[in-house]
């Protein structure tokens, strides 16, 4: 599929152009210098480190057709020039544009909320899958992004509507709306059918700056340009506000939808619609997010017993209270989780507290990223040594930082409760076999901060690490030879 550029440059509202743009083709948008091919437009986004407008004429080299610039550049190739304020949103449009606009085509919901939004976005997937729908969940476990700039997320669009009307079908999309996204115009272009908020607790300050200014960007999906409908957890305060405030239709989630509700270790039940659930992963946590995709399946005509089905159906979220005890009751019980804010670290910690038999220990191993909001690290010491009664502080992903200096400041949170079972091991390995050999077989460790991930970035290096791997090799050792 191919665009002239003048149909395009029209679409957009483009008034100042360079070179002539008559007999023109496009094929779609790129922001990737790198990934140029023949045909397309390479749009010079302006970045934290880098400039896009310096990688124009390798673009060009590559067979770009025509440039989206701030500036006119002095290039012989026709060249789109909007103000630098507008770049990213008229990049998202024409990206979305040149593809066909397949959001159109396809029954789209967003996810955002500081917790909950990877586990609500693969719920709702394995709902629509039961229900018979084509599904595409777009997000972290996808992706180096939570949510793809625009020009990549207009390609997985694309492909998910292909591959549904292939088959005679209108798709799903159920995909993560980060709160960078929401500010980076990534999902300009886009209007969702259905826009879900789970929560909003402290995390990615060091973007927002405020807390108010995080509420701000993630509110900014639920307006009628961006949104049809809204299904939001209203037992959150800033759920609640927000749902207070909109003037789309609203769905009002709340944990009193869930009655006569079962609490294991292995997973749980609880009656929704006069229809029993069952979701196999553990904690409350798990109960609100099924609320979550469970109400907007129903929002969507899909009948309570499908979704209760499809929610029975699911695998285990990988990285999300992800269960990796070895066989035995020899051995303790471990879960992996992605928890790297104190509300998602309070959250697990206290769900997991819950669960256990009197008088288990509970370990929890966890660091806190470099070069990201600083301010969280005390208050996720405080909060681990509040519920924890051994807390091993390691490394997470450092990045430019030194990790003793980050675990000092997780310390320096920890040191005004009264637990003294702390330890610093810095090494990320010896940290998890360290909490899996001393715990005893009631005890449960829990390992967070990476979940899903499957590599360390320690200065400019990415060395693989997989939490979920460690462990279940720490917990053969405890086995011994076969």
């Amino acid at each position: 599929m191919t665009t002239a550029l003048t149909t395009l440059a029209k679409q957009l509202g483009v008034s100042e152009t360079v070179g002539t743009l008559e007999n023109v083709s496009l094929t779609r948008a790129t922001a990737d210098s790198r990934k140029v091919e023949p045909g397309d437009l390479y749009c010079c986004v302006a970045g934290s480190s880098a400039d896009g407008h310096d990688f124009a004429a390798d673009a060009v080299a590559a067979g770009a057709s025509a440039l989206l610039v701030d500036h006119a550049l002095d290039l012989d190739v026709p060249q789109l020039v909007v103000n630098r304020s507008q770049l990213r949103h008229t990049m998202a449009v024409a990206a979305h544009f040149l593809k066909g606009n397949p959001a159109a085509s396809l029954t789209m919901c967003g996810v955002t909320g500081t917790n909950g939004k990877t586990t609500v976005t693969q719920m709702l997937g394995a709902i629509m899958r039961v229900a018979g729908k084509p599904v595409t969940v777009i997000g972290t476990l996808t992706g180096s992004r939570t949510t793809p700039e625009a020009p990549d997320l207009a390609e997985y669009l694309g492909d998910a509507r292909d591959e549904a009307k292939a088959i005679s079908e209108s798709g799903l999309v159920a995909m993560e709306v980060s709160s960078h996204a929401l500010s980076l115009n990534r999902v300009d272009g886009v209007q969702f059918d259905v826009a879900l908020f789970t929560n909003l607790s402290h995390d990615h300050l060091d973007f927002h700056g405020t807390m108010e200014e995080y509420f701000r960007a993630k509110a900014s999906l639920f307006t009628s340009e961006r949104a049809k409908r809204a299904v939001i957890f209203v037992d959150d305060v800033y759920g609640a506000r927000l749902a207070d405030g909109l003037e789309i239709p609203v769905v009002r989630v709340s944990m009193d939808l869930a009655e006569q509700v079962d609490l294991g270790l292995s997973g749980s039940w609880f009656t929704w619609r006069q229809v029993r659930v069952h979701v196999p992963m553990p904690g409350l946590v798990n109960v609100a997010n099924a609320l979550m995709a469970l109400e907007t399946a129903t929002a969507l005509q899909v009948k309570p017993d499908v979704c209760a089905s499809g929610i029975g159906a699911m695998t285990v979220v990988p990285g999300r209270l992800e269960r990796v005890s070895g066989s035995g009751g020899s051995q303790p019980t471990v879960f992996v989780d992605y928890a790297h804010t104190p509300a998602g670290l309070k959250t697990v910690l206290t769900d997991v507290r819950n669960l256990m038999d009197g008088g288990a220990q509970l370990q929890v191993v966890f660091g806190c990223g470099g070069d990201r909001d600083r301010d969280k690290r005390p208050l996720m010491g405080e909060i681990a040594g509040q519920l924890a009664d051994r807390v091993i502080i390691t490394s997470d992903n450092p990045r430019s930082e030194d990790a003793s200096s980050i675990a000092e400041a997780i310390v320096s949170g920890v040191h005004h409760n009264e637990l003294n079972n702390v330890t610093v091991q810095l090494d990320r390995r010896r940290a998890i076999e360290t909490a899996i050999r001393e715990a005893g077989p009631r005890d449960v460790v829990v390992i967070a901060g990476k979940g899903h991930e499957h590599a360390q970035v320690v200065g400019e290096t990415v060395v693989p690490f997989d939490d979920a791997a460690v462990a279940k090799e720490a917990l053969l050792a405890l086995r011994g030879p076969a």
